[in-house]
């Protein structure tokens, strides 16, 4: 029994661990994600609300912290030029509450 309550106390910890913490690179080749940011809300894969606290930026819901150094960040990503060279196409959002997935196959990138 104590061995379940464990397995299960890591799955939780794994799950609620997969935050939004990111850090930009300099280099494309230093990056898990190659993100490109649209100009329309329609055309976005995920609606991003920049965090101020890296404490709110927590599950795989669109709410971005930036951290400092790239130590501190679950994810690194690179901001490129073209849409076509994209694995997620974001848009910011001012609010909080519209922060969220419009394509949900994309979600595994951020895991």
């Amino acid at each position: 029994m104590k061995k379940i309550i464990a397995a299960i106390a890591v799955l939780f910890c794994y799950v609620t661990a997969s935050s939004q913490k990111l850090y930009t690179v300099d280099y494309e080749s230093q990056a898990d994600v190659k993100v490109f940011v649209v100009k329309y809300e329609s055309q976005a894969d995920l609606l991003v609300f920049k965090e101020k606290y890296g404490s709110k930026a927590e599950g795989n819901e669109g709410k971005w912290f930036f951290t400092d150094y790239a130590s501190q960040a679950d994810t690194k990503i690179f901001f490129v030029k073209y849409e076509s060279q994209a694995d997620l196409k974001i848009y910011f959002v001012d609010y909080e509450s519209r922060a969220g997935w419009k394509n949900n196959s994309k979600k595994h990138l951020l895991y």
